[in-house]
């Protein structure tokens, strides 16, 4: 992959959209139209313009650009989006025009992200960039997960961790396996179970994956903990503002599509285990197969 603005300019959604596979974009287009049912805040032109490049099987500029406006739409809050909605409206010169501040119809996708983490209830580092708040959105999820699953779910997930039984109800389990990349269990793998449970409860579907046993394995261990996790935070954005009903999923599904990226430049699968390894490798660390020259 040669274009790497979707790392470099992290709050540019079209830059991550415009090398995105077609299938993830669908996830987005379904969590910001309700599957096509349209929203209260989405207008029926946008949905029905959104539904249709869906239907179609492909995604102009306009319509990516659509898909990320909706995004940092409904990412500020209804009232202000609102105001927003009303203000642009009114016409330049006009008596109102004189007497109401200006306003965006949209925030920067970068706010969208700073928003979702303080709704999870996330102590994050004012200075801290997108890719990392985006990481520790799912990092939450995830160990909130964790701690929802059975001693046998938790031994699983450990397992494929890449611990073994070493850290088999262990109190510091939690906290190690989600730690920054620890134990080899990367942040793709932990953005792939989350996507994937997020999508399931909410769509009633997975991610679409291609055969990869390495991967296929982790994505049921969470499926029923990630639904409590996500039922809790819908019982609290009916107590603050639906709009989290978008922008939490978007997110998720957002950060996962960036570490797929991120996880297809400098990781590819291991021919032997499937397992990915450092494109440089000469060796697979997982089997110890030898990585053919070029390969």
């Amino acid at each position: 992959m040669s274009d790497e603005k979707f790392l470099n300019e992290p709050t540019n959604l079209l830059a991550l959209l415009a090398q995105a596979d077609k299938e993830d974009i669908d996830v987005l287009v379904d969590y910001i139209t309700d599957s096509g049912k349209g929203r209260i805040s989405l207008s029926k032109e946008n949905c029905a313009a959104l539904s249709a490049a869906r239907s179609a099987g492909t995604y102009n500029a306009a319509s990516l650009m659509l898909v990320t406006d909706e995004i940092r739409h409904f990412g500020g809050n209804s009232l202000v989006n609102f105001y927003r909605s009303v203000r642009t409206g009114v016409a330049t010169g006009s008596s109102l025009d004189a007497v109401l501040p200006s306003a965006d119809p949209s925030v920067d996708y970068g706010v969208v992200v700073r928003d979702v983490a303080k709704h999870l209830k996330l102590s994050t580092d004012k200075t801290a960039d997108v890719v990392s708040l985006e990481e520790d959105i799912l990092r939450k999820i995830a160990r909130d997960a964790f701690e929802h699953m059975s001693l046998d779910e938790r031994a699983r997930l450990l397992k494929e961790a890449g611990f073994g039984d070493a850290l088999k109800g262990s109190v510091a389990s939690a906290a190690v396996l989600f730690a920054a990349r620890a134990g080899g269990f990367s942040t793709y793998k932990i953005a792939l179970m989350v996507a994937n449970s997020m999508a399931k409860l909410l769509l009633n579907r997975g991610l679409p994956l291609a055969a990869n046993a390495a991967l296929t394995r982790i994505l049921g261990i969470a499926l029923g903990p990630v639904g409590w996790v996500v039922t809790g935070l819908w019982t609290l954005a009916d107590f603050s503002s639906p709009a989290y009903r978008v922008t939490v999923p978007c997110v998720v599904q957002i950060a996962y599509m960036r570490q797929k990226a991120l996880n297809a430049l400098l990781m590819k699968p291991c021919e032997a285990c499937q397992e990915s390894i450092p494109r440089e490798a000469k060796f697979c660390p997982h089997c110890g197969t030898a990585v053919a020259a070029g390969a």
